[in-house]
């Protein structure tokens, strides 16, 4: 299992989904991906998608003025 962080703070949505299900689909099972996004919909948008898809939201955590989202590819 293998971690990667994508840094998104500047993208405007749907650009942090975008990058995260690119990330996805380049992993492997089990593998989590982090995504850094100060754009408030992807706080929303990403849980969703990864409930919709049948991936687990590992953590949604506000920082500073950004949102750290991890989410584990789970099929």
């Amino acid at each position: 299992m293998s971690r990667q962080t994508i840094d998104a703070r500047n993208a405007f949505c749907p650009g942090p989904l975008m990058e995260l299900i690119a990330a996805i689909k380049a992993s492997t099972l089990g593998d989590e991906v982090e995504i850094l996004s100060s754009d408030k919909g992807s706080a929303d948008d990403i849980p969703a998608w990864a409930r919709k898809v049948g991936h687990e939201l590992v953590s949604c955590d506000k920082l500073d003025n950004h949102w750290s989202i991890v989410i584990k590819k789970s099929k």
